[in-house]
């Protein structure tokens, strides 16, 4: 068998190693794809349902390392459901540092095609290259899915309510304890550093997007800035206020320890795994009813509102200041 180098030349991908170590990870079969990845193909050719809408995103991991593939599926994943669809593609680019071989480069897309795999996933294209100008992985995914009705910020009525799934700050937690123990092993001990780290299993929104896809007014992803920066961009989209209950918001224990000793707030700590939905009020009951039967945590945490509410724009994001804190 041959032995993986570790350095490469910068630039793309020798065709071989990237047919061996890139392309053979492509997520799920899907019988509607009719051109996927393959060297010498520009693009993908997908065969499309009539009826159904196309759903797409992009979202960057830059801030994690450990677990790194998995964490683009997920993120990617969620903000298809959060339009209400179903997620579908993904095209990959991988940017990775120069001081890295094939070993990484295969290692991530097994990781990238195993998660796929697990939702239904498949990977259609993308771009492979070693650069100098990074020391870690910077990775790149557009995920692409089908959705049968279209959600709208605008069809957001005062006295609709807020309900949001498992508790804030899921994400931030699951990164900060991969990539920062040091700071988290002190506060909470092994045991809670290792069930925070376990975290990274559930930070996909499709179960709860699932149940929820055919109820909600609108739904939404909250990323960076957390519930406070999901919510005020909830408000701005629909030109409403929203009342947000902050003692109804679910913070975790070990969160709130964690928050307690550094001093930041789990409210503005990146938040994806955590589904925000809006509901008109006699929705709530079958979306209890739905919730409740696949055991999803959930709260309802506010409403919308005339006016302001208490939930501006903002996009504070605690993590970024956190992973740079001196150990």
């Amino acid at each position: 068998m041959k032995k993986l180098s570790s350095l490469l030349p910068s630039g793309k991908l020798d065709p071989d190693l990237l047919e061996r170590h890139v392309l053979d990870h492509r997520g799920a079969e899907r019988d509607e794809v009719l051109i996927g990845p393959r060297v010498g193909e520009d693009a993908a050719v997908i065969a499309w349902p009539a009826g159904d809408f196309l759903v797409a995103s992009s979202d960057p991991i830059v801030g994690a390392t450990a677990g790194a593939g998995r964490l683009l599926v997920q993120v990617n994943a969620n903000d298809i459901v959060a339009k209400g669809g179903q997620p579908c593609y993904l095209i990959v680019t991988l940017i990775l540092p120069s001081s890295q071989g094939e070993r990484e480069a295969s290692a991530l897309m097994a990781e990238i095609g195993e998660a796929c795999r697990e939702i239904g996933v498949a990977v259609v294209g993308g771009h492979t290259e070693f650069t100098p100008r990074y020391d870690r992985p910077v990775l790149v995914g557009t995920m692409f899915g089908r959705a049968s009705r279209v959600l709208r910020a605008e069809a957001m009525r005062p006295g609709d309510v807020l309900i949001m799934t498992k508790h804030a700050g899921i994400e931030g937690m699951a990164i900060l304890a991969q990539d920062r123990p040091d700071l988290v092993l002190p506060v909470v001990g092994p045991e809670a550093l290792e069930e925070i780290q376990g975290w990274t299993a559930h930070l996909s929104v499709l179960p709860e997007g699932t149940a929820l896809r055919d109820l909600a007014v609108f739904m939404h992803d909250p990323t960076e800035g957390g519930l406070l920066g999901g919510f005020g961009e909830i408000s701005r989209l629909a030109s409403l206020g929203l009342h947000l209950d902050r003692g109804a918001v679910p913070v975790h224990p070990h969160t709130a320890r964690l928050a307690e000793a550094l001093g930041f707030d789990p409210l503005r700590l990146i938040s994806s795994g955590v589904l925000l939905a809006v509901l008109a009020a006699d929705r709530l009951a079958e979306a209890r009813r739905r919730l409740d039967g696949a055991s999803i945590a959930w709260s309802a945490v506010g409403s919308v509102v005339e006016g302001s509410g208490d939930c501006p724009p903002s996009l504070d994001e605690e993590l970024w200041r956190l992973l740079e804190l001196e150990q």
